[in-house]
C-alpha cells in the first residue's frame, strides 16, 4: 500500500511539474519535441506491425495451399 501512494504521488507530482514547464516557451518547444518523437516511434511501430502481418498472412497462405497439396495427393491415392 506504501508504494502505491510513493507512486501516485509521483504521477502527481509529475503531472504539475510537466504543467509548470508547459507554460513557458522552451518548455513547449521541449513537449512539441517529445510529441513528434512519440508520433515518429508510433509509426515506426505500426509500419513494422503491418509488415510482420503481410509475412505472417503469407506463411498461413503457403502452409495452407501445402495442405491443401497433400489433402489431395492423399485422395488421389
Amino acid at each position: 500500500m506504501r508504494r502505491l501512494l510513493w507512486l501516485s504521488s509521483g504521477v502527481v507530482v509529475g503531472f504539475i511539474a510537466a504543467h509548470l514547464v508547459n507554460q513557458t516557451p522552451e518548455g513547449r518547444r521541449f513537449f512539441a519535441r517529445l510529441n513528434r518523437g512519440v508520433e515518429e516511434f508510433n509509426r515506426a511501430f505500426s509500419a513494422g506491425y503491418r509488415e510482420a502481418e503481410g509475412e505472417a498472412e503469407d506463411l498461413i497462405d503457403d502452409v495452407e495451399e501445402a495442405l491443401r497439396r497433400l489433402r489431395d495427393r492423399n485422395a488421389a491415392d
